[in-house]
Parts: C-alpha cells; structure tokens; sequence
C-alpha cells in the first residue's frame, strides 16, 4: 500500500511539473493580416498536383484514342467499350483542374 502511494505521488509530480512547463513555454503570437506566408507552399503544392493528374490524363486519353481506333479497325466491340471507358476516364482526369476552377478551389 505505502509503495502505491508512493508511486501515485511521483505521478502526480510528474504532471503537474509538466502542466506547469507547459504552461510557461506559452507565448502570444502576433500574426500578420497576410495569411499567403503559410498557405502559398500548400498552393503550390495543390497546383503541381493537379498538372500531374491534368498531365496523366491526357496520356490515358491518348492510349485509349489509339486503342479505340485499333478496335474500330478489328471491329472488336470488347476492346472499343475499355477504350471508351478509358477515354472518358481520361478526359475526366485532363479537365479535372478547369472543374476546381469553376468550383473555386
């Protein structure tokens, strides 16, 4: 029992030593009106993403125009339906930054 109390002691310490040092280590922060010093890397970070995706899928949408054009060819209807999704899928992805755009993001 006295060992329990003992160690509860030495907790109770230990946090309150640690809420007090947290406590001090505070500091008031005067932040400018311009928040772009914290937001611009993100920006970017959002712009480069969307070129990367914007980029890829032109690439698919090129594949699957070929591969289109490669089934027409064969008349193979199998082939012409995945090319046809794959299109609309790239199509979606190139124009993906224009609709973040008009939404406003």
């Amino acid at each position: 029992m006295k060992r329990i109390k003992k160690k509860l002691k030495k907790l109770v310490n230990v946090v309150t030593a640690s809420a007090f040092i947290t406590c001090m280590q505070m500091s008031t922060v005067m932040a400018a009106t311009d928040t772009n010093s914290v937001t611009k890397p993100l920006d970017n970070l959002k712009t480069l993403l969307l070129a990367v995706i914007g980029a890829v899928g032109v690439i698919i949408l090129a594949k699957n125009v070929m591969e289109f054009a490669q089934a027409y060819q064969h008349n193979d209807s199998a082939t012409m339906n995945s090319a046809l999704k794959g299109i609309v899928g790239g199509v979606m992805m190139a124009g993906i930054s224009s609709v973040l755009g008009i939404l406003g993001f």
